[in-house]
C-alpha cells in the first residue's frame, strides 16, 4: 500500500514541480534563475550542511550516505516562504508555497544503497518596473518579467567500503523552460514594444562524495567530507519574438520571429561551473553533532549571451555553513520530548552576483525539530519542521533587499524491502 501511495505522490509531484512558481525574487532575473538548495529539511535546519549521515534518513546532498541506509526511506518536503522586498523608497510583501523534493532511497546489498528523486534546480519569477524620461522629456515605462525554471531527476548510489569510509555518486538530468519578457510604453504613444525570449534547457551533471568518519574516542566520532558537483553542461534552444502591442487593449499588433541562427544564438551551450565542498564535524552518535562546511564555485566563468544584462557580472561564489543537532535521549519510553531531535545552524553565502557594482550576499539562521511518529511500519519515521530567517541583497545603488521567513515541513517514512519471508 505504501509503495502505491509513493507512486501516486511521484506523479503528482512531477506535475506540481512543472507548474509551480518557485520564486518571487528580483534576483532570479539573472543567469538561469535562482539556484534552489538540494538539501532535505533535516539538513536545511543545520545550516544546509550534509556531513552527517545515518541509516534511516535520505541525504540529498551526499550520495555516499546511501551506503549507510539499512531501511527503505521515502521523503518529501514542502516550504512556505514570506518575503519583504525593500528598496530605498518603498516596501512590498509577497509569499509562496513550493514542493521542494520527493525522494526514495533503499539498500540493495551489504553496504550498498540507491536513491532516486525529483526536485527543482533553479527558478525564475520576477516582475520589475523601471521608469525613465527620454531625450524629449517624455515618460518611458519599462516592465521586465520572467517565469519558469529547471527541474532535475536524479539517480544516486552509495557504497560503504569500510565501517568508516563511504563513497557515492549522483547523476542528475536537468530540464525546463525559462521565459523572459520586456515591454516598453512611451507616454502618449498608441503602441508599445515587446521583446519575448524563451529558452528550453536540458543537460546533465554529476555529484561525487567521499565520507571518512573514524572514532576518536569511546564516544566521539570525527566526520569529514569531500564533495564535488561537476560542471553542468546544458544545451539551450532559444526563440525570440519582437513586435508591438496596443497600449489600450494589450493585443499584439505585429510580432515577428527573430533569426537567432544568423547570430549563433539559436542553439547555445551553458556551463554551470563545478562546486567543491569540504566539511568537518564531530559528535556522539545518536546524541549530538556539530560541524561546518565550506563550498566554493568559480562562477565568474559563467555567461549567457542570449540574455545580456547591463550593470551585471558574476564573480566566484562561496558558502560557509555551521550546524548541528541534539537528542536528549532517543531510547526514552516515558518522554516524547526527550526523543525529539533539536537542530540549528547558520549560513553565510556570497552568491557571486554583482549588480550595480554591489555584491549580493545571503545570510540565514536555521532551526527546527524532528518529531518521531508514534505509528508507522518501522518506528523510525518522523516529521521534520524547520524555520529560517535571513536577508539577501541591499538597498544601496537602487537595489532590492529581501528579508525572508521560511517554514519547511519534511516527511520521512521508513519501510523494509527485499525482506525474506519465513514460514514456521
Amino acid at each position: 500500500m505504501v509503495k502505491k501511495i509513493v507512486i501516486v505522490i511521484a506523479c503528482f509531484a512531477a506535475m506540481v514541480l512543472n507548474a509551480q512558481d518557485g520564486t518571487v525574487s528580483p534576483y532570479s532575473y539573472f543567469g538561469i534563475g535562482e539556484f534552489r538548495g538540494t538539501s532535505s529539511v533535516e539538513n536545511q535546519m543545520m545550516g544546509g550542511i550534509g556531513i552527517y549521515t545515518d541509516s534511516i534518513h535520505i541525504n540529498l546532498q551526499n550520495p555516499a550516505a546511501y551506503g549507510k541506509l539499512r531501511l527503505t526511506a521515502y521523503t518529501a518536503g514542502i516550504s512556505y516562504k514570506q518575503l519583504t522586498l525593500k528598496s530605498a523608497a518603498e516596501e512590498e510583501q509577497s509569499s509562496l508555497t513550493t514542493l521542494d523534493y520527493l525522494s526514495l532511497g533503499f539498500p540493495i546489498g551489504k553496504g550498498v544503497g540507491v536513491g532516486i528523486g525529483l526536485q527543482p534546480y533553479s527558478s525564475v519569477g520576477y516582475n520589475l518596473v523601471a521608469n525613465s524620461v527620454n531625450s524629449n522629456g517624455t515618460d518611458v515605462f519599462n516592465q521586465f518579467s520572467g517565469t519558469g525554471g529547471l527541474n532535475k531527476v536524479y539517480l544516486s548510489i552509495g557504497y560503504q567500503i569500510t565501517k568508516n569510509l563511504s563513497i557515492g555518486v549522483t547523476g542528475n538530468y536537468n530540464f525546463g523552460e525559462i521565459e523572459n519578457q520586456r515591454t516598453q510604453i512611451v507616454d502618449g504613444v498608441q503602441f508599445g514594444t515587446l521583446d519575448n525570449r524563451i529558452s528550453r534547457i536540458g543537460g546533465a551533471d554529476f555529484n561525487y562524495s567521499l565520507n571518512y568518519s573514524p572514532a576518536i574516542s569511546d564516544k566521539l566520532t570525527l566526520y569529514s567530507l569531500i564533495r564535488i558537483n561537476t560542471q553542468a553542461n546544458l544545451s539551450s534552444r532559444n526563440t525570440q519574438q519582437i513586435g508591438s502591442f496596443s497600449v489600450d487593449t494589450g493585443a499584439d499588433i505585429e510580432v515577428i520571429d527573430v533569426n537567432l541562427a544568423a547570430q549563433g544564438l539559436e542553439n547555445q551551450g551553458l556551463t554551470i561551473p563545478t562546486t567543491t565542498t569540504l566539511g568537518l564535524g564531530f559528535g556522539e552518535n545518536k546524541k549530538w553533532f556539530f560541524g561546518g562546511e565550506y563550498s566554493f564555485q568559480k562562477l565568474s566563468s559563467f555567461r549567457n549571451d542570449f540574455v545580456v544584462v547591463d550593470n551585471f557580472t558574476y564573480q566566484d561564489a562561496s558558502t560557509f555553513a555551521l550546524g548541528g543537532y541534539y537528542i536528549p535521549d532517543y531510547t526514552s519510553f516515558t518522554s516524547f520530548l526527550k526523543r525529539v531531535i533539536y537542530r540549528a545552524g547558520v549560513r553565510m553565502e556570497k552568491t557571486g552576483m554583482i549588480v550595480n557594482d554591489q555584491e549580493i550576499d545571503n545570510f540565514g539562521i536555521t532551526f527546527g525539530v524532528g518529531l518521531p511518529l508514534a505509528s508507522g511500519t518501522s518506528g523510525f519515521s518522523n516529521i521534520n519542521l524547520g524555520f529560517e530567517v535571513g536577508k539577501r541583497g541591499t538597498t544601496e545603488a537602487s537595489l532590492i533587499e529581501e528579508n525572508y521567513f521560511k517554514i519547511n515541513v519534511g516527511l520521512s517514512l521508513n519501510d523494509r524491502w527485499f525482506r525474506k519471508r519465513k514460514i514456521n
